[in-house]
């Protein structure tokens, strides 16, 4: 059995390293969006899947399991929005469903992932 790696800081989390991965493909995903929605949907978009793992980092820098709770649900909601502003896209035609067939995996990936950890905090206390 491989020993767990200790988490020192909340660049150590899987979670938190999914989470920026998403980010990553988001931005790429958006680069093809229409020039007019700079300031609409192509930002919206951006700023939702940026507060995923700035939820996740600043829940774990409180160093309570009742705030990273609270902060991974933060990052919960921010990931619907996601889902929902990157619906819209496909909707007005800005992107192919299968353009986002990755990220929406990663995204359900990333939302269990959450869920579990939030499972974890609630029956450590």
């Amino acid at each position: 059995m491989v020993p767990e790696t200790p988490v020192r800081n909340y660049r150590d989390l899987l979670i938190w390293q999914k989470a920026m991965a998403l980010v990553e493909d988001v931005y790429v995903i958006t680069r093809g969006f229409p020039t007019d929605e700079k300031f609409g949907l192509t930002s919206q978009v951006r700023r939702a899947a940026v507060s995923v793992p700035s939820n996740i980092a600043e829940g774990h820098t409180r160093q309570h399991d009742n705030e990273l709770r609270r902060f991974l649900y933060i990052a919960l909601g921010s990931l619907a929005e996601l889902d929902t502003q990157l619906e819209l896209s496909v909707r007005l035609g800005y992107v192919a469903p299968e353009g986002l067939r990755e990220i929406t995996e990663d995204a359900l990936g990333l939302r269990k992932m959450m869920f579990g950890l939030i499972a974890r905090l609630r029956t450590t206390h």
